[in-house]
């Protein structure tokens, strides 16, 4: 099994207590943005990769989805989405993603949401998200952007008031592991290029149907001061394509 912060009682701990983990999706900043590039998902068969606690497994199922199959490396987030989730056609299956047994032609529409920067090929992931996929099925994902995850400490430099000068962007080039403080604590990701992520989902036979750098609502900055911080650079990335 692999490497798995998330299972740490402590990290799951302060992990839990964060706005998204209480409130689901209405915490979720980007989640407006990637719901408009949900493909309708009554009668369509959905995979979530990276589910958590299954906000995303849910509503899918609420939607009318057929089957959903939600996939994580952390038992407890399992648990928990096993709890909460009241729907008989959803199933959650412990695995990291790049071991998860796909299947060819299964699903009309993956769905992963920041979890693609655990993974440490993209590319491979993105082959078998194709093979997986029904013709025409859609995948649509988010993950940190490039310019957040470059630097590695994913942090902004500061001056000797300790006010925020600018977000360094560092190493852009040269991918591969990063390692983070999330939560206080250290955390490994990996840092991939907008180009590995474009040509990516291009080699694999994918047609790109959306490209979204996603800002905070204009309510979200007026309610928390420090969101203002966010317009200065991207933090997330969120694609949508389509399998030609």
């Amino acid at each position: 099994m692999r490497e798995n912060k998330y299972d740490d009682p402590h990290f799951f701990a302060l992990y839990s207590a964060m706005p998204r983990s209480v409130q689901g999706l209405a915490a979720a900043g980007e989640w407006p943005v990637l719901r408009k590039l949900l493909p309708p998902l009554e009668e369509k068969r959905v995979l979530d990769l990276g589910c958590g606690f299954g906000w995303h497994c849910r509503y899918a199922a609420e939607q009318g989805a057929t089957s959903v199959v939600g996939v994580d490396l952390s038992e407890k987030m399992l648990d928990r989405a096993r709890k909460e989730t009241p729907f008989p056609n959803v199933t959650y299956i412990r695995s990291g993603i790049e071991d998860f047994a796909f299947g060819s032609g299964v699903y009309d529409v993956v769905i992963s949401s920041l979890a693609l920067h655990y993974v440490a090929s993209f590319v491979a992931v993105c082959r078998q998200v194709r093979r997986s996929l029904s013709p025409g099925g859609k995948f649509v994902f988010s993950v940190e952007h490039p310019v957040f995850t470059a630097q590695g400490a994913q942090d902004w430099h500061y001056d000797g008031n300790g006010k925020r000068c600018h977000w360094p962007v560092d190493d852009y080039f040269d991918e591969g592991p990063r390692e983070a403080v999330f939560l206080g604590e250290k955390v490994s990701k990996y840092h991939k290029t907008l180009t590995t992520y474009i040509n990516g989902l291009l080699d694999a036979d994918f047609s790109i149907t959306a490209l979204v750098e996603p800002e905070p609502s204009p309510d979200l900055v007026a309610s928390l001061p420090d969101m203002r911080d966010e317009l200065r650079r991207p933090m997330m990335l969120i694609l949508a394509a389509t399998a030609k």
